[in-house]
């Protein structure tokens, strides 16, 4: 398999794997626009040069884009290798070159998020085992921080206290997201409306910047959906599923 890193000079050309290949498309234009916003910051994009969900994507933890302190880590924001290409190996590929660009990058491990049992939009805590990964923190509602250090005896990275209890004031449905999930720009105006409709209170709190992702109330900020201020699920949903939730 051939692998081609997404940079601000091909990113216009290139397709982002996990949204549709329609390049207008408002969920490939979301992502991509906050994909140009983070380059800087050091985020690196490889992907598979085939159509197709197959890439990782990773970041200086210090840049990531949760409530986390892991100063030194590289943060693995998604690996995601699914579909026909599962099974050859490509996610060991992807993840030994996040390895060793973050080694030469002076890096002291990885870290990502995952939980006990596999859950969807997070890697699988089997393969992260299986790949050397421990946890070293966990939210009260399951979310759990897994590392791998380069090097015996470095700190282990933690969340910080706001996402450890994740709970809000607010009653109703709240919506905390980013840009970093490409189906939020087609799927919360679905989950905004589908509430109005029905007359069940709904607020979307779309996370614009680092300082506020970083200071959230959960350490899943791609998507993470509350009710009357306890954690729900990270799972994102369109209108049949959000209907499902709230007349069950």
């Amino acid at each position: 398999m051939e692998y081609i890193k997404v940079t601000k000079d091909n990113l216009e050309s290139e397709h982002i794997c996990c949204a549709i290949s329609n390049n207008k498309d408002i969920q490939v234009a979301s992502k991509k626009t906050w994909l140009a916003q983070r380059f800087d910051e050091g985020l690196v994009f490889l992907k598979s040069v085939e159509r197709g969900k197959c890439f990782i994507e990773y970041i200086p933890a210090e840049n990531a884009w949760n409530p986390i302190i892991a100063d030194g880590y590289m943060y693995i924001d998604c690996l995601w290798v699914s579909g026909s290409f599962k099974g050859h190996g490509y996610s060991n590929d992807l993840l030994e070159e996040c390895i060793r660009d973050s080694k030469s990058n002076g890096k002291i491990g990885l870290c990502i998020l995952s939980s006990a049992k596999k859950r969807p939009f997070l890697s699988d805590p089997k393969y992260l085992k299986y790949k050397g990964f421990e946890v070293c923190d966990e939210a009260d509602n399951g979310i759990q921080f897994w590392y791998l250090p380069f090097t015996p005896n470095v700190a282990k990275p933690i969340f910080k206290e706001c996402a450890k209890h994740p709970h809000i004031e607010e009653s109703g449905y709240v919506l905390y997201y980013t840009s970093q999930c490409p189906f939020n720009a087609k799927y919360v105006p679905v989950l905004e409306k589908t509430a109005k409709e029905h007359g069940v209170p709904f607020k979307a709190i779309h996370l614009e910047s680092k300082e506020d992702a970083q200071n959230a109330p959960t350490p899943i900020t791609t998507y993470a959906l509350f009710c009357d201020g306890a954690y729900l699920t990270n799972e994102q949903m369109n209108d049949t599923r959000f209907l499902k939730l709230l007349f069950k």
